[in-house]
């Protein structure tokens, strides 16, 4: 997965990592994971070095819910643990 991004936005991504629980889901700017979001689902290209890990995990989901990226371990294990505290609560 890292590879199609880095082969997508043309940078090295390796020093991003992307997000895998909740606890550091919470961690994340809102509406940076919003902007990201939105850029992604359109498909917009970024330049990962001026743009905030808030922005980047927004950016990939939305690659990964328009279909631009396939899903990867990371996106599974966040969406497991998000649907496993909806199902506990």
């Amino acid at each position: 997965m890292i590879g199609l991004i880095q082969r997508y936005i043309g940078v090295e991504m390796s020093r991003e990592e992307p997000v895998r629980t909740i606890s550091d889901f919470r961690t994340l700017d809102d509406g940076e994971v919003l902007e990201g979001y939105l850029d992604g689902f359109s498909g917009t290209r970024v330049m990962i070095h001026t743009r905030s890990r808030s922005y980047l995990h927004g950016w990939r989901n939305g690659m990964i819910e328009s279909e631009r990226l396939p899903p990867d371990d990371a996106y599974d294990e966040l969406r497991c643990a998000f649907e496993a505290r909806r199902v506990a609560h």
